[in-house]
């Protein structure tokens, strides 16, 4: 009689969990590629000045000027 009181507890899947950690590291991967493709490849810059906090506090700066 104990057992039928209980709650019955489900299994997470395996890829319920492989599915939360892998969507944010790949829209992550994502973001850097585009960011390099832009920036490198589109905008014929260096690759190293992508990365630095001033030139994306330029790009905010023009976006939100007002």
């Amino acid at each position: 009689m104990s057992e039928a009181s209980e709650p019955v507890r489900r299994k997470t899947s395996g890829w319920k969990i492989a599915l939360r950690i892998m969507v944010p590291i790949f829209l992550l991967l994502a973001l850097a590629g585009g960011m390099v493709f832009g920036y490198v490849i589109l905008g014929k810059q260096d690759i190293g000045e992508a990365f630095k906090w001033s030139t994306w506090k330029h790009v905010f700066d023009l976006v939100f000027a007002p």
